[in-house]
């Protein structure tokens, strides 16, 4: 999808405008953690790989948004802005990002292992396209048990061409399970662009090898990202079966923070970034007179205190104790 593609329709009024500060807010504390992150790592503090999904916020927001509390959420390593926008305390997740025992998955995952059994949050997952059969076991588990928990399974698209996504998806399908697929077309799979991998790069239209409707939505726009997943969660509620729900956005980053990204033009990186959609969003809240300019500045300030507390917590935190090192291996009594 072009940039030029990025049109915005006019905001529903169906919203009260304190929710509408609060998508703002969620995508603007994403930002402000990764860009602290990513400081934080050429720092040293920060080991390992870490992916940033800096310029994707609303697709994140978006689908989150559209989640009942209970229901369940398997994602891939790109997975800061899931896990906030999801609930997660943003000291505890930065405290996993610098390893330390504070953090939600008690140092032990760091940047692409993020847990969490309070927000049925099952991990970001480093296998790419790996974590894609486990979200479908959990789907048959709440078919089986009756249950009307809806389970959301998000990954790349450079995700869609393994042997995983394509057993999966048929297995969702034959047994009309209650999940929903939802692709983060970022473009790029790795330094690969998806139309040198893919043969068919309209991710969505792949649904229909797996009888389940298929979607494709502006995943820079919160609220129709939003409006789009819950329509599908919706469906699988209601007995009615899986979707591919496919969200075309764009990062601002390289693939990690190692990435070179020899692979596009700056020129096609700055089309992106001067469209960037949070702004975008706050331009329309403002000119349907939904909220003021110092209303906004006033959330970025508090914003901005809360990335700092967080990473001050982080620093502060103690690293896990070698003694423990075997806890948490399976499941402690």
């Amino acid at each position: 999808m072009s940039a030029d593609r990025q049109k915005v329709a006019s905001v529903p009024s169906q919203r009260s405008k304190d929710q509408f500060l609060e998508l703002y807010r969620q995508m603007v504390l994403i930002r402000r953690f990764e860009e602290r992150a990513a400081e934080a790592y050429t720092q040293g503090k920060i080991g390992g790989f870490l992916h940033l999904a800096i310029g994707e916020e609303p697709a994140n927001v978006g689908v989150m948004a559209a989640l009942r509390s209970d229901d369940d959420v398997f994602t891939h390593y790109r997975s800061h802005g899931q896990a906030l926008a999801r609930g997660m305390d943003p000291k505890a997740v930065m405290a996993e990002l610098f390893g330390r025992a504070t953090g939600v998955s008690k140092g032990r995952g760091g940047s692409m292992h993020l847990a969490s059994l309070e927000h049925h949050f099952w991990g970001g997952y480093a296998i790419v396209g790996g974590h894609i059969p486990m979200a479908v076991g959990m789907a048959v588990a709440h078919q089986y048990t009756g249950s009307d928990r809806v389970v959301v399974c998000i990954f790349g698209d450079g995700a869609v061409n393994t042997g995983a996504f394509h057993e999966a998806l048929n297995m969702a399908g034959v047994w009309r399970l209650p999940i929903v697929f939802v692709v983060s077309n970022n473009l790029y799979g790795m330094g690969t662009a998806i139309n040198r991998s893919s043969a068919v790069t309209e991710v969505y239209k792949r649904a229909a090898a797996y009888n389940m409707p298929g979607v494709r939505a502006n995943g820079n726009d919160v609220l129709e990202t939003e409006a789009t997943v819950r329509e599908a969660v919706e469906k699988a509620r209601a007995g009615e079966g899986p979707s591919l729900v496919e969200l075309m956005t764009y990062r601002f980053r390289g693939h990690s923070m190692a990435d070179p990204e020899l692979y596009r033009s700056k020129e096609e990186v700055e089309q992106w970034k001067a469209r960037d959609p949070i702004a975008a969003f706050r331009r329309r809240l403002e000119e349907e007179g939904i909220a003021t300019a110092a209303e906004f500045e006033a959330i970025d300030r508090r914003v901005a205190e809360t990335v700092d507390e967080a990473v001050r917590f982080a620093n502060e935190s103690p690293e896990p104790d070698p003694a423990t090192l075997f806890d948490h291996v399976y499941v402690n009594p």
